[in-house]
């Protein structure tokens, strides 16, 4: 008999509730992780009473009760609402595009002006396709103007686009924006799902709580010692990079990565608002978050005196760099799809996160997804 039934290579969010679920099913794990931290991604640092993000914002959103039901049963979340601001040249629109945000774009106050608005630059757009023979968006470009117009489009999405790539518009395919959703309600609320929050005291508190009793071990490579772990378990739960596994036999994928500036400030409210985006090109950095209000609500703002924001870089990955988001561009899809044949081929190795099956995950299909698992 092995030691463990499970090595879970990787303490990140998709690992502990792995570890957690496998623990409940009465099986024995070991989770490793190659930093100092549990958590992955969404460990947090406590900085002047401010629970800071130290891998970027999260914010869970979901519309599975049971998800929910589930993640609250680890730890309580607060009410936190998604609700960004886009700042364009210092003139702010609130995001997502709603009538808030055409009101300030366009002067408007009512859903007919503004869809009248709205057609009437796509219309323009697309007249101006058809007389040059395009039959069909070749790029990001032309397909966001065919969603949402010039406006929009040049305002609060090109700038911000072209940082978060670092590819012009043109150069990006068109299938990255599918949909641009325009909602024609005075409503700010980012995400559409029913329950969202942030758990209350940080996302330690659920990492913590979802890999109690579970034996870890921190500043624990994988890769320096590869055929110890694997001969101690029945089976490998792999949430690394899936090509760094193979030993890059088919080349490198590619990847986005962020680069953040942090600023603790003698202020108790820097922007009003957890996330300010910054959608004009010159601007450097693509957002800025201010971590305090997460879980900090009207009183309780002032009453801490200080604050911490993150400036956001994004930028290309090169090795030693955290890998952040995918290029889901043809060639990088071509390269994990043979990978992904080689993971199929595997009986004692389960594949699992962003970096295992290099696609961008919310939190709460992650979780979703293991709970499917086990039942």
């Amino acid at each position: 008999m092995k030691e463990f039934d499970y090595i879970i290579v990787g303490a990140g969010l998709y690992g502990a509730t792995f570890a957690y679920m496998a623990k409940k099913a009465g099986k024995r794990c070991l989770v490793i992780d190659k930093r100092q931290h549990l958590g992955g991604n969404l460990y947090c640092e406590n900085i002047e009473g401010i629970n800071v993000h130290k891998y970027g914002a999260h914010i869970f959103h979901t519309s599975n009760k049971k998800v929910w039901d589930f993640v609250n049963s680890i730890v309580e979340f607060n009410r936190y609402t998604n609700s960004p601001i886009a700042n364009y040249n210092g003139k702010l629109y609130n995001l997502p595009f709603n009538m808030n945000t055409f009101h300030q774009m366009w002067g408007v106050n009512t859903p007919n002006e503004a869809l009248a608005k709205i057609e009437e630059q796509k219309s323009a757009i697309n007249s101006k396709m058809e007389a040059e023979g395009i039959s069909k968006p070749r790029n990001l470009e032309e397909q966001a103007l065919l969603l949402v117009g010039k406006d929009i489009y040049e305002k609060l999405i090109k700038g911000y686009t072209e940082k978060q790539w670092g590819r012009k518009c043109t150069d990006l395919p068109s299938f990255i924006i599918k949909r641009l959703p325009v909602r024609l309600v005075f409503d700010n609320n980012y995400f559409n799902d029913k329950y969202q929050g942030i758990p209350i005291g940080g996302y330690n508190k659920l990492i913590d709580g979802l890999l109690e009793n579970i034996e870890t071990s921190i500043g624990t490579d994988f890769f320096e010692n590869r055929s110890h772990w694997e001969s101690i378990a029945s089976k490998i739960i792999f949430t690394g990079k899936i090509d760094e596994y193979y030993d890059y036999c088919f080349g490198e994928l590619e990847y986005r990565t962020v680069r953040f500036e942090e600023q603790t400030l003698n202020t108790s409210n820097y922007q009003g608002n957890a996330v300010v985006n910054y959608t004009d090109s010159k601007t450097p950095y693509t957002r800025i978050i201010e971590h305090k209000h997460f879980e900090m609500f009207g009183e309780d703002i002032d009453k801490c005196p200080k604050t911490v924001i993150s400036k956001e870089y994004s930028t290309e990955w090169k090795d030693g760099m955290e890998p952040y988001y995918p290029v889901n561009d043809e060639k990088n899809t071509m390269l994990y799809s043979k990978y992904k044949s080689l993971a199929d081929k595997e009986n004692n190795i389960i594949f699992g996160g962003r970096l295992a099956e290099y696609k961008y995950y919310d939190m709460a299909p992650i979780i979703e997804k293991i709970i499917k698992i086990f039942k």
